[in-house]
């Protein structure tokens, strides 16, 4: 039985590594896989009365058609900042703007830029393994600590550092379910 001072350090552990996962899921959203997607621009920033704004906060963003993406600005003024930010965000996009609403046409993706995605994914998802290491390497020694200071059963220290284990194998999984998938999509035609 794992006493409970350190119970709440396998909680912040848990906790700390959902982080790091729903953090990879995020930057995975980024990640253009084929079909046109809002979430593709959502790291878009736009110069805007002075202030880097984000694009969703300045303007409604769909996706009307699968290789489609459509810009429709609340204020019509930022149309042009707009549509230089997403040109200048890296991202590979072409927009288009007729006064009202801004088009973005999604090229097909090629082999060669579908190997790049899939390298990117596997940057982020080893990104995401290191976050989940680091905290599990910070847990066992706040663990170790613990059982030293209010001399804890030894036996305490391992069930803790098993159960720490266990959860770092857990998550590990997720990122490597989620990097499969995410490769599985872009490497579809």
């Amino acid at each position: 039985m794992i006493p409970p001072e350190l119970q709440s350090v396998i909680k912040s552990a848990d906790q700390e590594m959902d982080r790091a996962v729903k953090h990879y899921r995020k930057e995975l959203s980024h990640i253009r896989a084929g079909k046109a997607q809002p979430s593709i621009l959502d790291g878009v920033k736009v110069e805007y009365y002075g202030s880097q704004t984000p694009l969703n906060q300045l303007a409604n963003v769909s996706a009307p058609e699968a290789r489609l993406l459509t810009v429709q600005p609340f204020d019509k003024s930022a149309l042009e900042e707009i549509e230089k930010a997403i040109m200048s965000a890296g991202l590979g996009l072409n927009p288009s703007n007729d006064g009202n609403i801004i088009r973005i046409p999604l090229p097909i993706l090629s082999e060669e830029r579908r190997k790049e995605l899939v390298k990117r994914v596997n940057e982020l998802a080893e990104e995401a393994r290191i976050s989940i290491r680091n905290t599990r390497r910070d847990a066992n020694e706040e663990i170790e600590k613990k059982v030293k200071k209010e001399s804890l059963p030894e036996d305490s220290l391992y069930e803790a550092e098993e159960e720490i284990q266990n959860l770092t194998d857990q998550h590990t999984e997720q990122v490597g379910e989620l990097s499969e998938k995410k490769e599985k999509e872009i490497m579809t035609v």
